[in-house]
């Protein structure tokens, strides 16, 4: 299968000791949808912030390039290695 490419957006919250954790990402059709729904995410009750990525492999062997970042939005975590 050629590889596929995904679009993502994901808010960022604060636990109780004040550090940032990432929220539950959500799927977007395309690269404009990811950055409104992100934009959209890092005003919601609660967010400091929010990001749009892409993740482009093959779905079938489970194997992806790492996370390529389209913007951030509010107060996130300089390091995203973990997406």
């Amino acid at each position: 299968m050629a590889d596929v490419t995904y679009y993502v957006a994901m808010p960022f919250f604060q636990d109780d000791g004040g550090s940032p954790v990432a929220g539950a990402a959500e799927e977007c059709q395309s690269s404009s949808g990811a950055l409104r729904r992100a934009e959209v995410l890092s005003r919601a009750a609660g967010s400091i912030g929010a990001v749009a990525f892409s993740r482009t492999g093959d779905p079938l062997i489970g194997e992806f390039g790492d996370a390529q970042l389209l913007r951030k939005f509010g107060s996130v975590p300089d390091d995203l290695s973990g997406l």
